[in-house]
């Protein structure tokens, strides 16, 4: 071969080598995140796995719990497997933002700063966030008795958020000692080594029945929290899928058989 045809060999090769890389680009590109899933047959779901009765180890060694029962319901309805992946709450969003996780239903609250992360489901359930104290302790009546105490919260919580953000520079200053589990959090508050905490009652229900805390709820509830699936931003096509699958769960009775189920009541109306 002449050297001038080689040279127009070459370029044209590496022309087509480019041009078909591309396409192969742009095809993966053209698949989102639903129809990833979908072909792979599984939803990888972020969770704690220690926050009864949401989601937690059974004595089977499985992922149980209210979260995990929507979330396996939602899959059945994408025709895909719910695979459970647990990690501290801190760590969600950020293995949700790197593809580590599919989605997220581990009760995360709907708030402004996480909207800038993240989009959100239609809220699946709403919580009433109460203040917990010892049951010998007469301090403390409500968030407004919080100045110069220790309160136990959730690391990287809403909670967290909010006595950091919203009620310090309300109240005056106190000190957060935070946890990676509410477990934790409680014994510390039985101990005696914070002076209270909040959650919601649901959370703590089961852990202070089970383990005997002597602790108690005091004053109306604080806030309350619409909590929802976490999906990586801009995944509109999923999250568009799992709020068809919530509303047809709570068309057809699913949604309020599982809420019966895990906290022996129905839901509220909304």
């Amino acid at each position: 071969m002449k050297k001038g045809k080689f040279i127009v060999a070459i370029l044209t090769s590496a022309a087509f080598l480019l041009s078909a890389c591309g396409k192969d680009s742009n095809v993966e590109k053209a698949q989102n995140s639903l129809e990833a899933i979908q072909e792979k047959g599984e939803l990888t779901v972020g969770i704690m796995g220690t926050y009864a009765p949401y989601n937690f180890m059974n004595a089977e060694k499985e992922y149980d719990g209210f979260d995990v029962d929507i979330a396996k319901e939602l899959a059945k309805r994408l025709n895909v497997k719910a695979k459970f992946v647990a990690q501290d709450f801190a760590g969600l969003i950020p293995s949700l933002q790197k593809d580590k996780l599919d989605i997220l239903v581990s009760q995360v609250t709907i708030t402004e700063d996480r909207k800038k992360q993240i989009d959100f489901t239609e809220p699946y359930i709403t919580n009433e966030v109460k203040v917990i104290v010892k049951e010998d302790n007469t301090s403390i009546q409500s968030v407004e008795d919080f100045k110069g105490k220790k309160i136990g919260v959730g690391l990287g919580t809403n909670d967290e958020a909010y006595l950091r953000n919203e009620l310090m520079p309300k109240v005056g200053d106190f000190q957060i000692n935070t946890y990676d589990d509410v477990i934790t959090t409680l014994k510390d508050l039985d101990a005696g080594r914070v002076d209270a905490t909040i959650n919601n009652v649901y959370a703590l229900k089961p852990i202070i029945e089970e383990n005997g805390f002597k602790v108690k709820s005091v004053g109306e509830p604080i806030k309350s929290d619409k909590a929802a699936v976490a999906v990586k931003k801009g995944e509109t096509e999923l999250v568009d899928a799992l709020n068809k699958a919530l509303a047809e769960m709570k068309e057809d009775g699913t949604y309020k058989e599982i809420f019966v189920k895990w906290f022996d009541e129905e839901p509220q109306a909304e």
